[in-house]
């Protein structure tokens, strides 16, 4: 059975993949970091040996395993994520969901190279490192690019979460439209002012096209379109928003933790350590817009001796 977590994850890649995006949960005016993600992973996959046996941990859409093939076609990338379901993976490569990265079902020294990119610090930083030790080569390489608590990613996320709390559970709007819904019994079929007035003020206090506007205008659209639909239907909209809204903030949750996992730099490098990899290097990561850096990518191999 999936967790919250897991669910979360699900549901962002599947809306992810269908609305056509390329960034996840990258705030829209920092389009230089997917571009920088790009290269970052060309520049890895440039020294990778030939027909390297590559794995892709926590990998989503598999778009780490799509920009190292763009360079590197002979490579053979296998992606492994905890959701339990995916989006489809590149050509030339595969996927198998519902794995965490703390049990790889893989046996022992099977990869010339790991990756991950926004994935690595979600887990049991020294399970996760102890599982990636075992299934590398003894000359393998690891490559991450992991989170920064104080990056733009998320600080807008964070943004994100208040919003949705504001629409969810300041303003009620979900309860709000049920209420209507129990009123058309007795013939009202009129939307509730506050569910009307709703998308310009959330527009007013965060901006047209942030969550709360978002929600508050699916809202009230759910409830005006619905008007001569039965109520049980509505009411089963309303749920899937609801439920979207709180499935996004358990993935904001998740991002920060593992935000609070990376900030730790000395904790980090001990629990990877003990796990069995030592950090070599772990470079700020910035795009051609701003200069404040997003994320690290951090360069790790096994532990002499491991």
């Amino acid at each position: 059975m999936s967790s919250p977590h897991d669910k979360a994850w699900s549901d962002f890649w599947a809306q992810n993949t269908k609305s056509g995006q390329d960034g996840g949960c990258l705030p829209a005016k920092y389009q230089g970091i997917d571009a920088a993600q790009r290269a970052a992973w060309h520049g890895f996959a440039k020294d990778l040996p030939r027909k390297s046996a590559l794995l892709d941990v926590a990998t989503g859409d598999g778009r780490v395993m799509r920009w190292i093939l763009q360079k590197r076609s002979d490579v053979k990338p296998v992606g492994v994520d905890m959701a339990p379901e995916l989006p489809a993976p590149p050509k030339g490569a595969r996927v198998r969901s519902g794995v965490p990265m703390e049990e790889l079902p893989f046996p022992d020294a099977k990869f010339d190279a790991v990756t991950s990119q926004f994935g690595f610090e979600y887990g049991d930083l020294e399970a996760a490192a102890s599982e990636i030790a075992r299934v590398l080569k003894p000359e393998g390489i690891v490559g991450l690019i992991t989170h920064r608590i104080d990056g733009p990613i998320l600080a807008h996320n964070a943004a994100r979460r208040e919003q949705i709390g504001w629409a969810i559970d300041e303003q009620t709007l979900i309860e709000v439209a049920k209420g209507n819904l129990k009123l058309r019994a007795s013939g009202l079929q009129t939307v509730s002012t506050k569910i009307m007035n709703a998308p310009a003020i959330g527009a007013q206090q965060f901006g047209r096209g942030s969550a709360a506007w978002e929600i508050a205008e699916a809202v009230k659209q759910t409830l005006s379109l619905g008007a001569r639909d039965h109520p049980a239907n509505v009411a089963r909209l309303l749920d899937t928003i609801r439920d979207r809204a709180q499935n996004e903030i358990g993935r904001i949750n998740s991002l920060e933790a593992a935000c609070k996992q990376t900030a730790d730099a000395d904790g980090f490098e001990s629990a990877v350590l003990a796990g069995g990899l030592t950090q070599v290097s772990a470079e700020p990561m910035v795009d051609n817009v701003s200069n404040q850096p997003f994320a690290d990518f951090r360069v790790l191999r096994k532990t002499t001796g491991n």
